[in-house]
């Protein structure tokens, strides 16, 4: 599978240019022959925009924004993981979210981000209480997480044991926090034995100046692209293959001692 990931700087409170220049990565991507693009968190609306704005553009995870997006795929036959606030409809929560949809539109999977970051994200949003479900594209099992999640390796180590081979990172990280994108993205595909996308922003919204470095590792760590801090389509090619081929060497999965830590661990 080929795959890329969008730098770009956020243009938020705004949906419509998020919109039309997610259509032109779209097509440029399509055109690279990609089979996915992912963009950074909450890219249809800006991540650091303030509860206010936030309360205002949420939707549902079948709303207009998404029903765009989904468009977008549709045009250029590509599948499309993009940030979003989604507003739930029964209690009315704003979670900070990730939808998949696939090369014809249909949504695959919307996840809500479980691990908070700060006040910038316990000020616009509930946390979500589920891991990602893993779900198949292109023959590849997928799962999401979000920006903070990734941090934490509890998390994409359960993604991994409920057979994740690609984990896919929409995040809006900003300086000084560069050793996520250097060090423990390529740590989380490597403990793991999978390859795992970061889709970061550059430039600044609010306080918040964004480090870019967004990167796609394969499962030993190394990296198939990274980007810098310019505003560029990373594209890098997948082989399910490589998973195996790593895990024939060290295979962190099947050599845990659960009874040593716990089954969760």
């Amino acid at each position: 599978m080929k795959i890329a990931c969008m730098q770009v700087p956020p243009v938020g409170p705004q949906t419509t240019p998020a919109l039309e220049r997610l259509n032109g990565f779209a097509r440029e991507a399509a055109g690279q022959g990609c089979d996915m693009l992912i963009t950074p968190e909450m890219y249809l609306t800006g991540y650091n925009i303030g509860a206010e704005d936030v309360a205002r553009l949420a939707e549902p995870a079948d709303g207009a924004m998404a029903k765009a997006v989904a468009g977008i795929a549709q045009d250029h036959g590509i599948a499309i993981v993009f940030g979003f606030p989604e507003r739930d409809g029964t209690g009315g929560a704003i979670y900070n979210a990730a939808q998949l949809v696939d090369a014809t539109g249909r949504a695959l999977l919307t996840y809500r981000k479980t691990h908070l970051f700060g006040a910038v994200d316990a000020t616009q949003f509930a946390a979500g209480a589920q891991r990602s479900p893993v779900v198949r594209l292109n023959g590849w099992n997928v799962a999401l997480a979000i920006c903070y999640d990734v941090e934490f390796p509890e998390l994409t180590r359960a993604l991994a044991r409920d057979g994740a081979d690609l984990v896919l990172v929409p995040t809006a990280n900003m300086a000084p926090y560069v050793s996520v994108p250097r060090r423990l993205v390529p740590a989380r595909a490597e403990e793991n034995g999978i390859f795992l996308a970061y889709a970061n922003y550059i430039g600044s919204e609010g306080a918040f100046s964004y480090c870019g470095l967004s990167c796609i590792c394969d499962p030993a760590g190394a990296d198939l692209a990274r980007a810098g801090e310019d505003e560029v389509l990373i594209v890098a090619d997948l082989d399910l293959a490589r998973i195996g081929e790593v895990r024939q060497g060290v295979d962190y999965l099947r050599d845990r001692r659960p009874g040593l830590y716990g089954p969760d661990a």
